[in-house]
């Protein structure tokens, strides 16, 4: 009897070769696992793989009252804890109809818009050593502790902050701390130029960013981008400007977008975002408010000491808020604010207890991950990462 012969090309399709990228990969921002598809070293499909970090936050929260929530979203985008925290705070307060002192949504909008420069410092060096440009991640790094800086001097802390408060803020500015934000506006102007001619008359820079990873307004939309990624496709949707929150209705600024949706694009806009951002720190800090930085509501809100000492009713007032919580009327709500790297949500339902029934978080990278395949498709293995870098991923926010 004849043996059978197997034909390994009627098998398989010896044309594409599938490669894992990841799950510990340096260059993918956080535990990612991309499934590449590949015809010789071009991209024909790339299934990206999630949940490597993933640490229930969102449950998490269900067993929290809701000012222990505070602290858990700084753990979600940890470069960028502070947007977090208001994004968190204005969706409760807003359950509870607080309204948050004047004085209070001026420090939130510095607060958010020097984070926001720091998160674009961060992703403008590492991005760029992701391509091959070291020195622009020594750059970027030197600015971006100035601003961890200051944020230590104001809350005490770094990276994770806890540094706001349902119904305003938990402490004033330090003494001195507006100025020196003001010099660090005044450094940031002239760092950022620097940046930019390190970066865009740089030859191999344009060749690795310009025509790479295109996507139009439509398909950036259909999507579901949000923030530069959509900005840098022409979509002028920035939430500060169409649904704005914190202090942002009284500020003057304008909204930077692309015209070709590729990487360079998306890199141009954050650069200007940061030029952005520093206009309306200077006009929070020239127009700031006097006032209290927290609502005076006993019920949201604990005493200070000072009145907690004198007062049997402030005295009552701390300890419950301190062992218990507040309760929180039976509703629900959404609110999204605008962080450095997009549209990020907050979903809550209350049962009208001192704990939410339901928290459900609308991440910016969630969305943006889902674009990848679309974007990677007919480019080299090499734009992969440019790809990934340009959209901004951090996975403790993804992953949550």
């Amino acid at each position: 009897m004849e043996t059978p012969v197997i034909h390994h090309g009627a098998m398989f399709d010896t044309n594409e070769l599938v490669l894992n990228m990841g799950p510990q990969h340096p260059s993918t921002h956080g535990v990612l696992r991309v499934v590449l598809r590949l015809d010789g070293e071009k991209v024909v499909d790339g299934d990206v793989v999630i949940g490597y970090l993933h640490r229930g936050i969102e449950k998490l929260s269900e067993n929290r009252n809701w000012t222990q929530i505070i602290l858990l979203t700084d753990r979600m985008d940890y470069v960028a804890a502070a947007t977090s925290n208001v994004g968190y705070c204005e969706t409760v307060e807003k359950l509870l109809s607080v309204e948050v002192p004047r004085r209070a949504r001026y420090v939130r909008t510095i607060l958010c818009e020097l984070q926001r420069i720091a998160s674009h410092c961060l992703w403008i060096g590492t991005h760029a050593m992701d391509i091959g440009a070291m020195t622009v991640f020594l750059y970027a790094f030197r600015e971006r502790e100035l601003i961890l800086d200051l944020f230590e001097e104001f809350c005490g802390a770094r990276l994770t902050y806890n540094s706001m408060r349902i119904g305003g803020l938990p402490l004033d500015l330090p003494p001195g701390w507006d100025k020196k934000v003001l010099q660090f506006c005044e450094i940031m102007a002239s760092k950022i130029d620097e940046y930019e001619e390190l970066l865009t008359h740089n030859r191999i820079w344009l060749e690795r960013t310009k025509g790479i990873g295109v996507i139009s307004g439509a398909d950036a939309v259909a999507l579901g981008l949000s923030g530069p990624p959509l900005r840098g496709s022409g979509v002028a949707r920035d939430i500060r400007k169409d649904e704005p929150y914190a202090a942002y209705d009284e500020m003057d600024f304008d909204v930077p977008i692309g015209t070709k949706g590729d990487c360079y694009d998306r890199m141009m806009v954050r650069v200007e975002e940061v030029r952005q951002s520093a206009r309306i720190m200077k006009q929070c800090l020239n127009d700031m408010p006097e006032g209290p930085v927290a609502s005076l509501d006993r019920k949201v809100v604990p005493p200070k000491r000072a009145e907690m000492k004198q007062s049997m009713e402030a005295l009552i007032h701390h300890f419950k808020l301190y062992t218990e919580g507040f309760h929180v009327p039976a509703g629900e709500v959404y609110v999204a604010t605008e962080s450095p790297k997009g549209e990020f949500g907050i979903y809550l339902v209350a049962d009208g207890t001192n704990k939410p029934y339901r928290v459900k978080i609308r991440p910016t990278g969630f969305s943006h991950l889902q674009a990848m395949d679309f974007m990677s498709k007919g480019h080299m293995l090499a734009d992969t990462t440019a790809i990934l870098g340009a959209i901004d991923i951090v996975f403790g926010e993804v992953d949550r």
